[in-house]
């Protein structure tokens, strides 16, 4: 292993091993297809039937009823994905089971047709759980014995992510608002055909990287899907003798999380189909709500009973991280707005139509956007042409065909956009503000973290939840002239384009607390189960922004859009200062962890 990983640092780039370039660019085409795919769902199935662009006009609740199921399945199959590489595959190969199942996955996406549509998101789940967990596991494991090199590592594999998301909205939103939604879908579908030739073809590069499994359980997953990782490795023999389930635990397990999983995949059928796998009520409550209820109060059970079994300073460390998981509900339940009633929002609710002097700033400010990174990445891969030409030229060869295919879509988009007269800014364009505001003020923040100033994590969770609230804020503000029940308007887009930038930073000091202190407070012992606990509460907050964004045409109709945006004001910033408020007891609680 050492052989290969002294290899791979031979052939350089940027300071950093090429090998780390060929897990950059075939993540930046897999985060390409999938926010492109994302982004689109929502304005696809909620679209008028009778339109020039006609989607399936499902209502706005049961079309984020389906996204939020979809957005925390996402978040659970990587925990058996990660599992499966260590017992059975290895890394490298589970990637590219992963790859070729998304691919399948947005294949599907592009008939739309019902069956279609669930099928590709089934399979985009399953892909995504072999994929995500096993990229950076590559990484740590291309790093071992190079640790101090490790930090400016996952910098840059982060940067792909971003670059790939940012581009996937921009150009799978461009084609999608403008040509269709199969071309939206399909261009998704292409990109990661591409992204898995062409990890498929460089996979010898790695030598016996990532091949075979290793007896350590190591997984290494983001906190956020646009986000850094941290590795987490588990001795199971170590769990099982310190701390061994009992049968009741596992009992437990099964029975919540068959009950989660019920839930998950009943809600939007009940809603959407009129399927419905429990069809009884217990007073006011329907089934559905009944087995999640049930499910929950069985898991929370199951953590209070672990925790009592351990050490007093362990318990106390076990019972912060637990704060903090509450507190991660609470900001991806609103945080993920982004992708629903947001963007719903900059579709119906926003002034896009721009002319004269303000129709050319906005284009020459998108061109700046555009061609900016994406110049800037060309020229990343002409240096690791330069590297591994002669090694993995026909991996090469795909990646070329990729750039130029990206490149003709941005000229046309640029022509197509330069000989209008005015223009209109696709509700997929804000998409991507989330991106650019990350990779413009990540390393302010960085800074910030690394000064004296550097603030303790239950500060960080309680400034990130407040400017989270304060984003919707001024969405409230912006929508204080709309009339109750209105299904349009036109708010200024500057409202939403402040709105992202506070969320962006509110996301910038949550997003390096999550697994980082996890990783720090959790003994190693038994880290793989709060690990599974963590992840559960970022798969419960991505259901819950659903579940509550799928309420805005009720409260909007009963109230107004404003009273909508107040909740998800109100609700941050109260969990924002009640983290505030709880950082003396937190300090206590995690024993000098910092």
């Amino acid at each position: 292993m050492n052989t290969d990983i002294e290899n791979l640092f031979k052939d350089k780039v940027i300071g950093h091993p090429a090998g780390l370039f060929i897990i950059f660019f075939t993540e930046m085409w897999e985060r390409f297809s999938f926010y492109g795919m994302r982004i689109l769902l929502v304005l696809f199935l909620t679209a008028p039937i009778i339109s020039d662009n006609p989607g399936w006009e499902w209502p706005r609740e049961h079309a984020l009823s389906l996204i939020g199921t979809y957005g925390a399945l996402l978040y659970l199959t990587p925990i058996l994905g990660g599992w499966i590489a260590d017992k059975f595959t290895g890394y490298k190969w589970a990637v590219i089971i992963g790859c070729f199942i998304m691919m399948l996955g947005h294949l599907s996406m592009v008939f739309e047709t019902p069956a279609s549509l669930y099928i590709g998101l089934a399979l985009l789940i399953i892909g995504t759980g072999f994929f995500k967990p096993n990229m950076t596991s590559m990484i740590s494991e291309m790093y071992k014995g190079k640790e101090s090199k490790k930090d400016g590592a996952y910098t840059i594999y982060y940067m792909g992510v971003n670059a790939g998301a940012f581009f996937g909205m921009m150009l799978c939103g461009y084609l999608a608002e403008n040509e269709g939604w199969s071309y939206g879908f399909g261009l998704a579908g292409i990109f990661m055909l591409l992204g898995l030739i062409q990890f498929w073809l460089a996979k010898d590069f790695f030598g016996s990287i990532g091949e075979k499994p290793s007896k350590v359980h190591q997984v290494e997953l983001p906190q956020n899907i646009n986000e850094e990782s941290v590795v987490l490795e588990i001795e199971h023999e170590e769990v099982e003798k310190l701390n061994p389930f009992t049968t009741l635990d596992k009992i437990l397990i099964v029975l919540s999380s068959v009950g989660g999983l019920l839930y998950l995949i009943n809600d939007p059928l009940a809603k959407i189909s009129g399927i419905n796998f429990v069809p009884f009520n217990v007073g006011s409550l329907s089934g559905s709500n009944v087995i999640i209820l049930a499910s929950l109060a069985m898991f929370l059970f199951l953590i209070i009973t672990r925790i009592s079994r351990y050490t007093r300073i362990v318990r106390d460390r076990i019972i912060a991280v637990s704060i903090f998981g509450v507190f991660t509900v609470f900001f991806f339940a609103a945080f993920e707005q982004s992708l629903g009633s947001m963007t719903i929002f900059a579709r119906d609710y926003t002034s896009r139509a721009l002319s004269g002097s303000s129709a050319m700033v906005f284009k020459i400010v998108d061109l700046i956007l555009t061609v900016g990174p994406l110049a800037i990445i060309t020229w990343v891969l002409y240096l690791l042409f330069q590297k591994t030409y002669k090694k993995i030229a026909l991996s090469n060869i795909v990646l070329a065909l990729s750039f130029v295919l990206l490149w003709a879509i941005v000229i046309y988009k640029i022509n197509n956009e330069f000989s209008k007269e005015g223009t209109e800014v696709p509700a997929t364009w804000f998409g991507i503000l989330n991106s650019f505001f990350i990779i413009t003020l990540a390393p302010f923040f960085s800074k910030w973290w690394e000064s004296k100033y550097n603030p303790s994590a239950a500060m960080k969770f309680g400034i990130g939840l407040v400017l989270l609230g304060l984003g919707f804020g001024v969405l409230v503000f912006g929508t204080l002239g709309i009339d109750q029940g209105a299904k349009t308007a036109s708010v200024s887009m500057i409202f939403l384009i402040l709105a992202y930038l506070l969320h962006t930073m509110g996301e910038l000091c949550i997003s390096p607390i999550g697994l980082s202190y996890l990783s720090k407070l959790v003994p190693g012992r038994m880290i793989g189960f709060m690990f599974g606990i963590w992840y559960l509460a970022i798969a419960i907050g991505q259901k819950a922004a659903g579940t509550m964004g799928g309420m805005i045409d009720k409260i909007t109709e009963e109230y107004s859009l404003s009273t909508f945006f107040l909740i998800f004001t109100l609700v941050p910033i109260a969990v924002g200062l009640v983290s505030a408020v709880l950082n003396p007891l937190l300090k206590k609680l995690m024993h000098g962890v910092r």
